[in-house]
């Protein structure tokens, strides 16, 4: 399995924002409400994931529940990546 990058899924991030018209903030901590990064969005990165490597990811909707930043997007994914 290839494992994406802290900075790889960022990039990710920052596609599907862009898609939307929309610009991923240099800082991590920026709550996604204001950076408007709805669940569909994650959904959407989720996949963009699991299509470049290749594997799926499994995740329950309680641990989406602590999400709250940039930065707790990336960890929550990275840490997915490695179950």
């Amino acid at each position: 399995m290839k494992e994406l990058s802290r900075a790889q899924i960022r990039d990710l991030m920052g596609e599907v924002l862009k898609n939307q018209g929309k610009a991923l903030p240099a800082d991590d901590a920026a709550d996604l409400r204001e950076v408007g990064f709805r669940s569909l969005d994650f959904s959407e990165l989720a996949l963009r994931v699991e299509d470049a490597t290749g594997e799926e990811l499994n995740f329950d909707a309680p641990g989406l529940r602590r999400i709250a930043t940039v930065s707790d997007v990336l960890d929550f994914l990275v840490e997915l990546q490695r179950q």
